[in-house]
């Protein structure tokens, strides 16, 4: 169990119950707590006159205080490195243990108002789906399986080799980029392309998920022609194949926001052409060593990777 602060009610018993003259054990058990954590309590926080409630209280809280910024100051440059990193807050709160996210977020208001600029390394929140409204103009593919016929356990997310596809597309329709998530992990497994042709997309997504195979059971795809060689890519990774409703991007979530942490590195506009096969790989590794909140602050290379 996390530790938490002894709060003003459980001060109040412990006054109460020293008057009762009880031991510290008994005192422990009534309220659940440590031994030692009653001991350090008394022996920390009484005043000339004995255990007093209200002097406790403001002696712990005073101490409390002025520990927060000695901690902050002996973590910040690590902190500082995950913000650089596009941690958020709650992914750096949660892996550190000893920090509340509110507490860095303040940290970084402060620095603000100070001229610093920490505030830049927050992350940006993605623009609200629009609801489009016209039909599906691109054609259909031959012998396209709905996301209906799917499996059902696609859906609960609890096994790992269900991935999502989708397609990025660079400066002027100028090269894509191949994107594969998976489902219940969040591993990410990307590869620029120079066409988005169905040829070099279905090659693309074959060379990613070929050293994983034995980990890939199905794939969903959104309904663009660049999948229209999806029976390809089904016989050579021995898996199935599912398309989702047209403009149903909410069918492919996961991919959808890794989609979206990916062009906080590379924006709309931006020239991929310029961008080096190092600086795509260092995107992955980022994206794939950050952790997450839906799996307990582990990374999706740990998570897959069962890595402890």
């Amino acid at each position: 169990m996390n530790y938490t602060h002894l709060s003003l009610g459980e001060r109040y018993q412990i006054y109460a119950l020293i008057g009762a003259e009880h031991s510290i054990n008994f005192i422990a058990r009534a309220l659940n707590r440590s031994p030692s954590t009653i001991l350090r309590e008394i022996r920390r926080n009484k005043s000339l006159r004995g255990y007093r409630v209200n002097n406790a209280h403001k002696k712990a809280c005073a101490r409390r205080s002025n520990n927060a910024l000695s901690i902050i100051a002996d973590v910040w440059d690590w902190v500082t490195d995950k913000l650089k990193e596009n941690w958020s807050p709650q992914q750096i709160a949660g892996v550190h243990g000893g920090l509340s996210h509110m507490s860095i977020y303040r940290y970084i208001w402060t620095n603000k108002r100070k001229g610093g600029r920490l505030w830049q390394c927050l992350r940006r929140k993605a623009k609200p789906y629009r609801q489009r409204l016209t039909a599906e103009t691109r054609g259909r593919i031959n012998d396209r399986v709905s996301i209906h016929e799917r499996p059902s356990i696609v859906d609960a997310r609890t096994r790992i080799g269900d991935w999502e596809a989708d397609t990025i597309i660079g400066q002027h329709h100028k090269q894509a980029i191949v994107t594969l998530v998976e489902r219940k992990t969040g591993l990410l497994k990307m590869k620029r392309v120079d066409n988005k042709t169905a040829q070099q997309v279905s090659e693309a997504m074959i060379e990613l998920l070929k050293p994983v195979r034995l980990q890939v059971k199905t794939i969903t795809s959104d309904n663009g022609k660049e999948f229209a060689q999806h029976k390809k890519v089904k016989q050579k990774l021995f898996s199935s194949f599912f398309f989702a409703d047209a403009y149903a991007s909410w069918q492919r979530g996961t991919n959808e926001n890794t989609n979206g942490l990916i062009r906080e590195y590379l924006p709309k506009g931006c020239d991929f052409r310029q961008v080096s096969d190092d600086e795509m790989q260092d995107i992955e590794n980022k994206l794939n060593n950050r952790p997450r909140k839906r799996l307990g602050f582990k990374t999706p290379m740990q998570a897959f990777y069962n890595i402890n």
